[in-house]
């Protein structure tokens, strides 16, 4: 029996792993339902492929990284991690704009779900990267009165991401100034700053940041200690870092002591039904 068992685990995991390497990320609800096991036999099998480097562990789910991660999750397979969080940081977030000004809004769901408040906020221009954001800002303006967001859009290259990269993208930045940049991020370390894996998509971030008068970066707990390929911006460039209340005091210490406000934002933790 014992046998059956390790053999049984060693296909879960094999099944993990290429849904991994297909979506990016996994959930353990739908692991759960779709390898027909309980959810303390999956957060098992996590917690085995974390050891062995294999993925990284997040509140609700894994995705595939780890280390200096050179993959990068689609913006479906992000979209469903830390939901709660997400809409937390982005009502806080939404908070420092102001009517009538130029935001600049990066890649990146939490980035977008920001962008989702910001279609209430009167007379404004919104400059984006991010393929999403533009269908959201476009959506709202064609079911609107009009008053909605203006939109302008860089061009690039899309990556995995659904963000436009490039020179194309870096040029249309470099000749704009905006008010304030909602700047989203794949990991977050006191060292290496905020961080992402595609090469191309750090340097149109840097081009956002060095546009930008005011930065506010927006990430959740999970994506703290998480080190990306390339950095893009340092903790001291940041005025404002909203995240979630699941931070925890090691990193509040470090994220306080580096950047203009820390702002934490929503409950203890990310409901999940699995937990």
């Amino acid at each position: 029996m014992a046998e059956q068992a390790a053999h049984l685990a060693h296909q879960r995991r094999a099944l993990i792993l290429e849904a991994l390497r297909r979506d990016g990320a996994v959930r353990v609800a739908e692991l759960v339902t779709g390898l027909g096991v309980s959810d303390m036999t999956v957060r098992r099998d996590l917690d085995v492929l974390a050891r062995r480097g294999a993925l990284e562990k997040v509140y609700g789910g894994a995705v595939a990284t780890g280390g200096a991660s050179g993959h990068e999750p689609g913006f479906d397979a992000k979209s469903v991690l830390a939901g709660a969080a997400k809409a937390a940081i982005a009502a806080a977030a939404a908070t420092l704009v102001e009517p009538g000004g130029v935001v600049a809004v990066s890649g990146g769901t939490t980035a977008h779900a920001v962008a989702a408040r910001l279609l209430a906020v009167p007379r404004l221009t919104i400059l984006t990267n991010s393929l999403p954001v533009a269908e959201l800002v476009r959506n709202a303006a064609r079911e609107g009165d009009g008053t909605g967001p203006t939109l302008l859009l860089t061009g690039g290259t899309p990556t995995p991401s659904a963000a436009l990269v490039g020179p194309l993208a870096d040029q249309a930045i470099g000749s704009l100034h905006v008010d304030l940049l909602v700047l989203g991020a794949h990991g977050v370390t006191e060292r290496a700053g905020l961080t992402t894996p595609n090469l191309a998509e750090a340097q149109t971030n840097r081009a956002l940041v060095a546009s930008a008068r005011r930065v506010v970066a927006v990430a959740d707990h999970t994506k703290w200690g998480v080190v990306g390929l390339s950095g893009f911006a340092p903790l001291e460039r940041l005025d404002w870092f909203v995240t979630d209340s699941g931070l925890p005091p090691e990193a509040r210490e470090v994220l306080g002591a580096s950047v203009g406000e820390l702002l934490i934002a929503g409950p203890e933790r990310d409901a999940d039904p699995t937990e």
